[in-house]
């Protein structure tokens, strides 16, 4: 029984996965999904409402960072727009005193057809950033970007900035290989589960096996003194980390916890009452809906929360 539920829940994510690139079905869920649920995991279509939602977060005592939703842009001309909106972002978050930084795709700043015009944009954003005493994360995407983006990190350490983390994905098989790979770097790294559909060839294809490694690859980055941030939604993992941490001796200032807006505020708080630092992604922007794809691809919960409210149209 377990083997079967297993395999409609994979059946059911790989489907999400694929409505995520669908623009029919993107058509239909814009026009109504705000309405009937979208709304819980993204802070607004506009930069001010996403400000108020963050200033909340803010004052319920969560960090927060904040991403400008889209995905790949085919041109130079729409990456330099969108590198001059995080420049925006950037310097009003500064000026509003929030304790919030940006996270943002290399795609949306052109990594898609030139990985040159992709790193002049980050670069200009992470030197913003380190002007005004913030930091930026740049995400992971489909496993045909990660060399690249691998590259432009290690570019833009070797070349002093600091003010500047990225991601590792848990599921795929060459990630180890990665960590240790920029460990002597001392990174900053978010390490995540993975939100694409990867072909089993080069990626774990069963959730313990993507559990199993998660914690390894945590537990070997703080051993190898990088900072990480441990983002997962799963309970038991978040214990595991915390006694890890506790038996390890390794400071909480090592790490952080972070959880997705919308997504188990009840385990955000607890562990924020536990004395541990939690920060909790909130994108904004019109072009919500393969995040939202992927979100409701990652937990059934979340699935659930949006059908029962189309129903309720």
């Amino acid at each position: 029984m377990s083997d079967l539920k297993a395999t409609v829940s994979t059946l059911s994510r790989a489907a999400l996965l694929r409505a995520a690139d669908s623009d029919r079905l993107q058509g239909i869920v814009q026009r109504h999904g705000r309405r009937v649920g979208a709304a819980r995991f993204v802070a607004g279509e506009t930069l001010d409402s996403c400000v108020d939602v963050l200033r909340e977060l803010n004052d319920a005592g969560l960090y927060a960072n904040t991403t400008l939703l889209g995905e790949a842009i085919p041109d130079e001309k729409g990456a330099a727009a969108v590198t001059a909106a995080y420049e925006k972002i950037i310097e009003r978050l500064v000026s509003e005193k929030l304790r919030a930084n940006v996270a943002l795709k290399l795609t949306h700043l052109g990594l898609s057809f030139d990985e040159e015009i992709a790193y002049a944009n980050v670069v200009k954003l992470v030197a913003r950033a380190a002007e005004l005493g913030t930091f930026v994360r740049m995400d992971m995407e489909q496993s045909e970007f990660v060399d690249a983006t691998l590259r432009i990190y290690e570019r833009l350490r070797d070349a002093g900035h600091d003010s500047v983390g990225m991601v590792l994905q848990a599921y795929l098989y060459r990630t180890m290989g990665d960590l240790e790979r920029l460990l002597p770097r001392l990174p900053n790294l978010r390490i995540v589960k993975g939100a694409y559909l990867e072909p089993e060839t080069i990626a774990y294809p069963d959730k313990a096996d993507v559990d199993r490694n998660y914690v390894q690859l945590v537990e070997r980055g703080l051993h190898g003194g990088a900072y990480i941030a441990v983002a997962t939604h799963d309970e038991a993992i978040v214990r595991t980390i915390q006694a890890f941490a506790e038996r390890e001796r390794i400071p909480r200032d090592r790490f952080e916890f972070q959880m997705l807006y919308g997504v188990r505020t009840g385990l955000q708080r607890s562990i924020l009452a536990e004395g541990y630092k939690v920060l909790v992604a909130t994108p904004f922007g019109p072009d919500w809906y393969p995040y939202l794809m992927r979100r409701l691809a990652e937990r059934p919960a979340n699935l659930g929360f949006f059908l029962k409210n189309l129903v309720r149209r």
